[in-house]
């Protein structure tokens, strides 16, 4: 029997053969355990378990009902205009409530209800699921359509952009708007939005604006430098509103012309190139007001052209800046304000008209007012340009090693082993003293020579109290004491003596050099010279190297009777024939002294034989008979 119903009921047949519906999963065979046979016209051709259709598991139809599916009747459902496809075709029942025919998709029962009017297909679980059309829970803007929701579009209510007059949407039959989803502009902003340029600006406007809102601008997509005026330097980094005033509902088109359309004047017109007031742009960058691009061959052109230090000084050490009132105009309100004005001109006819006194007055007596520029260049304070020579005028000439040592010596209060100045506090910042009182040598200079030369009228006559008779200004040591000055101190230096060097006779001179001959330095070795030197004994060998041959002389030997002064042999003083019992006649004159005058053996301590010696012949000659 089930082939015989089947090939009727053409559509069960097909529903099996599909796997589809109740018939796939449950009534494969024995369709006579759920329908009788057939009864007339009208019978009741399915035989539903319990009190009615009403308890049937849609979960055996492999088809759960949910969500509001599950709270519809069923021949809200199984009516017949919702009955379509092939299996509808094939069933017998064409009018009523049936219950075959009905398709699990969306479109045939939902179609009328379609607001996209078939524009976004027939999937409708893309977006809505079966508890409610509204809202669409599976929907993503960003994932399901082709324009991704950020900034300030997250927040806007759906038919604002779908209801929208310039998508001409339809009105139902209860005039409702229906929204348009498909297809809606979105390649331009400007397709939903009116353009606030009016057309000035070409390009999407999210080159320049963000979604976040409009005044947040895309500074990387926004080009500055299609306008007519590109940013550069520190303009970059200006905000928009502080150029476009009013921004974003007014400053649109600002004036750039001149810097001055932005920026105040903090030279008060003044500033000029070559007699003509300039723009800010002649001397400045936009990078930034400093430095100035003023070049010093610019300034060269001024009356005052920049050499030596001044090159490198900061313009505004020169060019000073300060704060000046101004004035609230007729009929403006609120108090006066504040400016800041850089001067651009400035005195410039003396050093001091930008430099201090340095010195608190001292040379203001001269002809010229103590001008810096009388001892110094613009190259430097330092050295001073003041010569030599100058100071040769006034009362200590810079001789030698004076002229070699930094003024800072005997000027400043920084000198060392002098006393200290008067007044140091009175002497300005650069605390020189140019009239010093020091002028004489022991007003600077230790007397290391104890006072000797001078603590009597004869040594002050025999020896000045001037340090220069004795020293030159180029140093101290080796003295220039000759033996012209020698002569005076009661032991001239004849012949060889000229020769012998000093510290031979003066121990002082043995030992250490003073450190510094300043007068604020330690005490260093006292240089008396009170040697006394009576006779060639006084330095020469206490013992006579004659012993006592000669002790019966007048002058008891003294060696400055055979000997002088310009060396020891000859004896230049001593004379044979004179002083001596043996003249030395004929070949004798020829015979060298120590032929005759030898040291004898056994003698000690040794010395040559002068006296006693034998005058006969064969003392020294053998006697020819007895050969």
């Amino acid at each position: 029997m089930d082939q015989a119903c089947l090939s009727c009921h053409k559509e069960i047949n097909a529903l099996i053969e599909r796997g589809r519906g109740l018939h796939a999963k449950e009534g494969k065979t024995k369709c006579a355990s759920c329908h009788p046979d057939h009864a007339g016209k009208d019978f009741q051709l399915v035989n539903f378990k319990g009190d009615s259709v009403k308890n049937f598991d849609h979960k055996r139809a492999n088809w759960a009902l949910d969500g509001k599916h599950g709270e519809t009747k069923c021949e809200k459902c199984h009516k017949s205009e919702f009955r379509k496809g092939e299996i509808a075709t094939l069933s017998v029942r064409k009018s009523g409530v049936g219950w075959l025919g009905v398709e699990q998709s969306c479109v045939p029962c939902h179609e009328a209800d379609d607001s996209h009017k078939k524009s976004l297909g027939q999937n409708c679980a893309r977006c809505h699921d079966i508890k409610g059309w509204k809202p669409a829970p599976i929907f993503d803007h960003d994932t399901s359509s082709k324009y991704l929701l950020t900034g300030k579009h997250k927040d806007v209510k759906c038919e604002k952009c779908h209801n929208a007059e310039r998508l001409n949407p339809e009105v139902n039959a209860k005039g409702a708007i229906v929204p348009v989803y498909k297809p809606v502009p979105h390649k331009d902003c400007i397709a939903c939005h009116a353009d606030a340029h009016k057309g000035r600006l070409t390009g999407a406007c999210d080159n320049c604006h963000l979604t976040s809102g409009w005044h947040d601008i895309n500074k990387k997509g926004f080009d500055h430098d299609n306008t007519k005026y590109p940013l550069r330097g520190g303009h970059v980094k200006v905000a928009c509103s502080k150029c476009h005033i009013g921004f974003p509902s007014a400053g649109m088109r600002p004036a750039f012309a001149h810097c001055t359309d932005c920026h105040s004047d903090p030279h008060e017109s003044k500033a000029t190139l070559l007699g003509k007031v300039v723009d800010c742009a002649s001397c400045h960058e936009v990078d930034g007001f400093k430095p100035s691009t003023y070049t010093v061959a610019q300034h060269a052109q001024t009356k005052y052209a920049l050499e030596g230090k001044h090159i490198v000084v900061k313009c505004a050490a020169c060019h000073t800046t300060r704060t000046i009132t101004v004035a609230a105009l007729a009929g403006a309100k609120g108090a006066a304000t504040t400016k800041k004005v850089i001067d651009i001109r400035v005195k410039f006819e003396k050093c001091t008209s930008c430099h201090a006194d340095d010195h608190g007055g001292q040379l203001a007596s001269k002809p010229d007012k103590g001008a810096c520029e009388g001892c110094h260049k613009v190259a430097g304070f330092k050295p001073s340009t003041y010569t030599i020579a100058q100071h040769a005028k006034l009362k200590v000439t810079l001789d030698g090693r004076h002229g070699e040592i930094e003024c800072g010596a005997c000027h400043s209060t920084t000198r060392t082993g002098l006393p200290p100045m008067p007044g140091a506090d009175k002497l300005g910042k650069a605390k020189v003293l140019f009239k010093v009182t020091e002028i004489d040598c022991s007003a600077c200079h230790g007397d290391a020579h104890g006072g000797r030369f001078t603590r009597t009228a004869a040594m002050k006559a025999a020896y000045p109290t001037s340090c220069a008779a004795c020293h030159s200004a180029k140093k101290f040591r080796p003295s220039t004491y000759d033996y012209v000055a020698h002569a005076k101190s009661g032991f001239p230096l004849d012949g060889a003596h000229r020769a012998v060097a000093c510290v031979a006779c003066h121990d002082e001179l043995k030992q250490l050099p003073i450190k510094s001959t300043l007068v604020g330095a330690k005490a260093g070795t006292t240089m008396a010279f009170t040697t006394k030197r009576v006779g060639c004994v006084s330095c020469h060998e206490k013992e006579s190297p004659h012993g006592t041959q000669f002790a019966h002389r007048k002058d008891k030997g003294a060696c400055e009777g055979c000997h002088g002064a310009e060396s020891f042999t000859p004896a230049s003083k001593f004379n044979h024939d004179k002083d001596t019992s043996f003249p030395l006649a004929g070949a004798h004159a020829k015979v060298p002294c120590a032929d005759c005058h030898i040291v004898p053996r056994g003698v000690k301590p040794a010395a040559v034989a002068y006296r006693p010696l034998s005058g006969k012949c064969e003392s020294c000659h053998a006697n020819p008979v007895r050969q």
